[in-house]
């Protein structure tokens, strides 16, 4: 579910959970949850598609040793084409041993879904699970369309039945869902064939309404091609058919304030979208600040849910996150002590790393990336949160070590383009190392900046290559096909951006070479 304006990624969110089987597991404590987004096709382990069973298990440990006890996944059911091929036939076996590894861990399971799209089967069959794009796969259903809804709800049946034992879906009632000329009492419906669907599945599968821009707002959006969210009067509409068709049990997600005015917060879970990571975003670990320790607490409720993109990156804000929905402190001896916990007796070395990436100061960022690539030659014991290293302490390492340079370069170059000196030199540098991580974590779509102040210096180039990257022209005219061309585009606009700016630093700087990897 990719957002188009980054104003949405702050928006309040919310899944919510479930009322389990009687033989399942329904742990007493609020809601702490985290989202495993899976929407978008890029390198191990960055990308959640790309995660073994050994992967889920290591992360799911670390998440539950933090204090979260709820897990969402986003299995992309919507894109797997009939027939299958073997990657989603291994996909839906993977993601049913997570379901059952969750459970035996005694924490919730919610499955995120959306209302109305299918796989275009002729495209996405040409793609495996890990390496297909969502935005030029997918279909929209027309939910007026009696027949269509029916062939949709079987296909989704087959889809579902290995992950039955989970115990809420979240349907989403926009970003993709929608259909022009839709309405709330068609979404309502959609949600009562869903149920209808689920029980002949399971009975006790919780449906949750994912309240996001409001189903209307999304298919105003696919007749006009302009964007607007969704009306109060439209959502509370939407609630009071939902709470009139009664899909018992059936909760809501998101937009947490709607359930208070509707008297429903006892049916929901507080959702505190972008806290932990925007999306989408390119992949850059967050840290300082107590914005996701803040946002965790105060929820309403049945608890608190944290999403990421690239889950690997963002263990200082999953920790913070972790403690703020808790209660506990959040100090900096407790990020040392956190650390500590991931690699013993070099957390001072982490947290170096970590506070040194948003400082400012290149020559500090530069420091603390020769400490780590040191220390990531040495043989390094893992501790009792190994889970989420997923492995390999060398590359959490690495990784910080790259993002510093990368982030060092940014310093550089900005400052230069801000002071109105000579950027080659600079920007070259930026160029590579903005180049090397990319390739080192392949996400490819359009990402929301943690930089400030890069598309001031882009601008300043007057690169052709690289603004018609940042402003694509779009070939369709009809609103419908113009929103999808526009998404499938953005799919793959970082990539495109690489190749951009290394075509503009040798035009700038002839003798010298393209990045590698």
């Amino acid at each position: 579910m990719m957002h188009k304006w980054i104003g949405w990624l702050l928006l309040t969110f919310l899944p919510m959970l479930a009322l389990a089987a009687e033989d399942q597991v329904k742990p007493p404590d609020k809601i702490v949850g985290m989202y495993i987004h899976q929407h978008w096709p890029y390198n191990h382990p960055y990308a959640a598609r790309t995660w073994t069973i050994a992967d889920w298990e290591g992360y799911v440990d670390g998440l539950q040793q933090l204090g979260f006890n709820t897990i969402k996944i986003w299995p992309v059911l919507e894109t797997m084409p009939e027939p299958l091929t073997p990657s989603d036939v291994a996909v839906l076996e993977r993601i049913r041993q997570v379901i059952d590894l969750i459970h035996a861990k005694q924490m919730r399971v919610v499955i995120a879904l959306c209302p109305n799209v299918i796989a275009d089967d002729a495209v996405a069959g040409q793609s495996t699970f890990e390496q297909r794009y969502f935005f030029q796969s997918d279909l929209r259903v027309n939910p007026g369309d009696a027949e269509a809804v029916d062939r949709l709800m079987k296909r989704r049946a087959k889809l579902f039945r290995p992950l039955a034992a989970a115990d809420a879906v979240a349907i989403i009632d926009s970003d993709p869902g929608g259909y022009p000329g839709s309405t709330n009492e068609e979404f309502v419906a959609l949600l009562g064939r869903h149920r209808q669907m689920f029980d002949t599945l399971r009975p006790g599968i919780e449906i949750l309404y994912w309240m996001h821009a409001g189903w209307p707002a999304y298919c105003r959006y696919y007749e006009t091609a302009s964007f607007a969210m969704g009306e109060e009067r439209e959502f509370a509409d939407a609630l009071t058919q939902l709470n009139s068709l009664n899909p018992e049990p059936w909760g809501l997600a998101g937009n947490i304030h709607y359930a208070k005015q509707a008297g429903l917060i006892d049916r929901a879970i507080d959702y505190r979208y972008g806290a932990v990571e925007a999306e989408p975003s390119f992949p850059l670990t967050n840290y300082g600040g107590e914005g996701p320790y803040l946002a965790a607490q105060g929820a309403q409720g049945r608890g608190v849910m944290a999403n990421a993109q690239t889950h690997c990156l963002q263990l200082p804000y999953t920790f913070a996150f972790a403690q703020g929905a808790q209660g506990k402190p959040l100090s900096d001896a407790d990020f040392l002590d956190f650390a500590n916990r991931l690699l013993p007796g070099h957390g001072a070395e982490v947290v170096a790393g970590w506070s040194a990436l948003h400082c400012g100061d290149s020559a500090r960022m530069e420091r603390s990336a020769q400490a780590l690539d040191s220390l990531a030659k040495q043989d390094l014991a893992l501790g009792p949160l190994k889970g989420l290293l997923f492995g390999d302490p060398q590359r959490f390492l690495t990784d910080i070590a790259m993002q510093l340079r990368l982030q060092a370069a940014y310093e550089n170059f900005c400052t230069a383009s801000e002071q109105n000196a000579e950027v080659g030199e600079s920007f070259a540098q930026f160029v590579d190392e903005f180049a090397r991580w990319q390739h080192r974590h392949g996400y490819a779509g359009r990402a929301a900046w943690a930089w400030p102040r890069l598309d001031a210096a882009l601008d300043k180039l007057k690169s052709p290559e690289i603004d018609a990257v940042r402003r694509p022209a779009l070939n369709s005219s009809a609103p419908f096909a113009k929103v999808k061309e526009e998404y499938a585009t953005a799919e793959t606009a970082t990539l495109r951006l690489v190749k951009a700016m290394q075509t503009t630093k040798l035009r700038m700087m002839p003798s010298s070479a393209a990045a590698g990897p």
